[in-house]
């Protein structure tokens, strides 16, 4: 299993120009069916993409509709022990404790591999790796 960053999800529904080459990249990747999510995530997801600064927003109908359907992903539930794994991480990998807080969700589900470009290409996080797919 793989786990899905907000930032795959936004590129997915991106109508910038100037973003195709990731828009395509993380259209293949929603087509694989080894992903996993958080709530987290789909919460990030929904706010930035209706964020009333965002050029390409979406109605708040459509990302209620996008949300559903990323929940055909396992979809991790932020705990209380999530919380505090994520501070341990982001206190130990001087790391933010969002970011912190998708690595232990991952962890969670047994996903060894966060597919993002929030973080370094490569990266391990004890078993949980970091993978930018939109890497060049």
């Amino acid at each position: 299993m793989r786990f899905l960053d907000t930032n795959i999800l936004l590129y997915a529904i991106s109508t910038d120009p100037a973003e195709k080459r990731k828009v395509g990249i993380a259209l293949r990747v929603l087509e694989a069916g080894d992903l996993a999510t958080s709530v987290q995530v789909l919460q990030e997801f929904y706010a930035q993409s209706t964020r009333a600064s965002k050029p390409d927003r979406i109605p708040h109908e459509t990302a209620v509709s996008l949300v559903e359907s990323f929940l055909r992903f396992p979809t991790h539930e932020v705990t209380v022990q999530t919380m505090r794994s994520a501070l341990a991480t982001s206190t130990r990998f001087r790391i933010s404790y969002w970011d912190a807080a998708i690595i232990e969700s991952a962890r969670a589900l047994d996903c060894p591999v966060v597919l993002t470009e929030d973080l370094n290409h490569g990266q391990d996080f004890q078993g949980v790796r970091i993978v930018n797919p939109f890497r060049r």
